[in-house]
């Protein structure tokens, strides 16, 4: 195993350059592929829209660096102006490019889109975001750090998301370490299977040392690696859930980083901080996107948003029977192959099942056959419509996630604020949030056959409406707000403080 670079525990350091970091308003600059509601492909869109604002109220500055999406700039209410033209970034050693900076201010928090030349240009829809090539991050993740620089940001704490800003904790202290020295950087992980793995060519083209392409730095199994960057060279690392950071240290759920992870771990650099949701935004009680509002004291509202929602599907509108649901991205991780194989006993419940989602097009094509051998009770939304979802959420009994791993879900908190009830497999974040016989149904074992077992307790509950009541209340009550994670994001930053007042280094290590 490498030996990976160490540092002692710093949990107790409380300064930074003499001055006192706990309880200090911290100057945060957060960086992520997708920001909610601007762009937004998945999860770590709505983590990137809800947790700035939340550290906002907390007193923090919070400015949120993203791309200068074409999709995003065309939106007239948004207003992005230009802020800095002809910004010159120098990416590498003959490589350079000329920025230019938008910003805009939303409930508090600044946010800058960052673009050059034709970068990003490509993204005219919110498919389009994770269709960039490599050098559009190349370019990104050093003009995030020269962009700071011009605009004299001077955060305290440079916040990275996912393997696409990777690199920029490896700039921060291989390029531009001078500049940067006193800012800690955390870097969260919001799903390890996505690493982002290139050759070691593209130190040359960002004008670093290949010297960094070594099993304790940058390089993972022959394949230079910008998940594993960051996370070595960033202060702090955690992951979207506590059980997740568990999982991810043994090698079912390592994706062959493992080893690190378990060294990160052990030397206090590893963590797990639960998701929270936007519960302004996701509310019953005032959505205008669906078509009865209700709450825990009058549930007649989403009585009338399951009639409405079957009547939308072309399903028969039977109140007594259950409507099951999933608002997913259709991959083999969200274990809708488990589902396909249960449809036909689901069917026999009777049961009615709609399924909204884009991504692999065999589980799509095999959930298009499906709901034409089903017609009254299966129902296969290919596209990505957030307003549809929202009906989904509300006027659906049951919520499925039966998924092989996960490193949080929200789907599952969405549905249990509109009274949805989960049915989700033990990992993960879902293992954090739902409970068994108190707001949800959990299982096991990755297998067709557990699924329907908990299917078959949920459907008995069911079937006793007072019991059943019971469930939607457990679940609207579930707080899976931002306050505490919000608070806990604060800890970790002032940790990674900490980290930098001893004067850790993990590329000088």
């Amino acid at each position: 195993m490498p030996s990976y670079p160490t540092r002692a525990d710093n949990k107790h350091v409380e300064s930074r350059d003499g001055i006192s970091v706990v309880g200090k308003s911290l100057n945060i600059l957060f960086v992520s592929a997708e920001v909610s509601p601007f762009a937004k492909v998945g999860g770590l869109a709505d983590v990137a829209g809800s947790l700035p604002k939340e550290l906002v109220k907390l007193g923090h500055r919070v400015t949120v660096a993203m791309p200068a999406y074409r999709m995003v700039l065309d939106e007239a209410r948004w207003n992005f102006t230009p802020i800095l033209t002809d910004l010159a970034v120098s990416v590498g050693p003959d490589w350079n490019v000329s920025a230019t900076i938008y910003s805009a201010t939303f409930d508090g928090v600044q946010y800058l889109l960052i673009g050059g030349e034709d970068y990003f240009e490509n993204a005219k829809e919110s498919e389009g975001i994770y269709s960039q090539g490599i050098d559009s991050y190349l370019f990104f993740s050093q003009a995030v750090l020269t962009a700071a620089e011009a605009l004299k940001l001077n955060p305290d704490v440079l916040h990275c998301n996912d393997w696409h800003t990777g690199f920029i904790p490896v700039l921060m202290r291989e390029k531009k370490a001078h500049k940067w020295v006193s800012t800690a950087s955390v870097f969260t992980i919001h799903n390890l299977a996505y690493q982002g793995e290139f050759g070691p060519e593209v130190l040359d083209r960002l004008g670093l040392p290949q010297r960094l392409f070594n099993a304790e730095q940058v390089e993972a199994w022959g394949r230079l690696n910008f998940l594993k960057a960051g996370c070595v060279f960033s202060d702090q690392v955690n992951t979207v859930s506590p059980a997740y950071a568990v999982e991810i240290q043994a090698p079912r759920y390592g994706c062959g980083l493992d080893g690190l992870m378990l060294h990160l771990a052990r030397e206090n650099r590893l963590s797990g901080i639960l998701n929270g949701i936007d519960q302004g935004v996701f509310d019953p009680a005032i959505d205008p996107a669906i078509p009865a509002r209700f709450d825990s004291h009058d549930l007649s509202g989403k009585i009338t948003c399951k009639a409405r929602l079957q009547s939308e599907l072309d399903f028969p509108v039977r109140p007594g029977i259950p409507l099951l649901a999933m608002v997913t991205r259709l991959s083999a991780q969200k274990g809708l192959d488990l589902v396909s194989e249960i449809i036909p006993q689901l069917v026999s419940l009777p049961a009615q099942l709609v399924v909204q989602g884009l991504g692999d097009p065999s589980i799509a094509e095999e959930l298009r056959r499906l709901a034409t051998r089903y017609p009254d009770s299966v129902k296969m939304i290919e596209e990505f419509n957030p307003t549809l979802a929202q009906r989904i959420y509300a006027g659906s009994d049951m919520f499925l996630m039966p998924s092989a791993f996960e490193p949080c879900g929200l789907g599952q908190m969405i549905a249990m604020r509109y009274g949805t009830v989960p049915i989700v497999r033990m990992t993960g974040g879902l293992g954090d949030t739902v409970n068994e016989g108190r707001e949800g149904f959990v299982f096991m074992e990755f297998t067709a056959t557990d699924l329907w077992s908990a299917i078959e307790r949920a459907h008995l509950e069911y079937g006793n409406l007072a019991d059943w009541g019971h469930f939607i209340n457990a679940c609207m009550a579930a707080d899976h707000s931002w306050n505490v994670s919000a608070r806990d994001y604060e800890s970790l930053y002032r940790d990674g403080l900490g980290a930098r007042r001893t004067g850790f280094d993990a590329a000088a290590c």
